[in-house]
């Protein structure tokens, strides 16, 4: 850019916004996506951990 051309700073700063979002939304999709496979893995250890519990309850006198 020269000192001649005109910038409007509203579409400069849409373009900043957006580009940061992108940068944010990367991040987060590498911080907590996870594949259907791992998710319902999890899923399954958490049901195997929760009936494990249940069955170790004692009943009530």
């Amino acid at each position: 850019m020269t000192v001649s051309d005109v910038v409007n700073l509203r579409l400069v700063r849409k373009r900043k916004a957006r580009e940061t979002a992108e940068l944010e939304a990367a991040e987060r999709r590498a911080q907590f996506g996870r594949s259907k496979a791992e998710r319902d893995a999890e899923a399954e250890r958490r049901a195997r951990a929760a009936r494990a519990l249940d069955g170790h309850r004692r009943d009530e006198p």
